[in-house]
């Protein structure tokens, strides 16, 4: 039989072990690697904007016509921002983190870092005399935004599956609610994708330019119903 001396060494080893597997983090170091990948990836973005090669007396025309490239990255700039504010917004509501919270958002960077990319492939080929051209480029921006919207997805359901990385004051269902807003944007962009496919990339277009404004209106979250146990807190028994 096992002595009571083997067991207590048995139990302490088995507690560390479950300490170092759910060792956590300060949430403030992953903020502000985010914060440097947001900054680089928004400061990159000028690069796509060239000096034009003119002869004299041509340059407001060879300026005009590389408004595309204005075009993606205005898109891309406004976008990339609108990430940030719900980044930041959601990190104001989380204390600690884990290693699978450090993948999830490691994918956010990812595919917001890829981001612009389809963005200016959009913008400069809207203008091509080619409907199948810009079918391609419409599904091909609207799978790659729908793949952060699944990052987003993975990261809110990570957070709501795990209140002890949260903050004590965060609203009860925050990131279940935030979990919403990217099925949202994951519906939005299918539907886009489907729509320029069949029918007219211009109003794939439309939906591009209204879900970052859906998302810039809801950054601090969608207003939802506080869980009815919160209002009966005081009520008395």
């Amino acid at each position: 039989m096992e002595t009571d001396e083997a067991a207590h060494r048995r139990t302490t080893r088995m507690r560390r072990r479950r300490r170092r597997a759910v060792r956590l983090s300060d949430s403030n170091r992953v903020e502000a690697f985010s914060d440097g990948v947001f900054a680089i990836t928004i400061t990159l973005l000028v690069f796509d904007l060239r000096r034009p090669m003119t002869a004299p007396g041509t340059l407001f025309h060879q300026l005009w016509r590389q408004w595309p490239s204005y075009l993606a990255f205005f898109a891309s700039f406004v976008y990339v921002g609108v990430i940030w504010l719900n980044h930041h917004s959601a990190f104001t509501r989380i204390r600690s983190a884990d290693r699978g919270l450090h993948w999830w958002n490691l994918m956010v960077l990812l595919t917001t870092a890829i981001l612009p990319f389809p963005t200016a492939i959009l913008a400069s080929t809207m203008q091509s005399p080619s409907v199948e051209d810009r079918r391609v480029a419409v599904v091909f921006y609207a799978l790659l935004a729908a793949g952060m919207c699944l990052s987003w997805l993975a990261l809110f359901q990570h957070l709501h599956l795990r209140p002890h990385l949260q903050e004590q004051d965060t609203e009860p269902g925050y990131f279940a609610r935030g979990r919403t807003r990217a099925w949202i944007g994951i519906v939005a962009y299918a539907l886009a994708a489907v729509i320029g496919a069949l029918y007219s990339p211009t109003v794939s277009l439309l939906i591009f330019v209204a879900i970052p404004v859906f998302y810039g209106v809801t950054s601090e979250g969608l207003p939802g119903i506080e869980p009815r146990r919160r209002s009966t807190d005081n009520e008395p028994s």
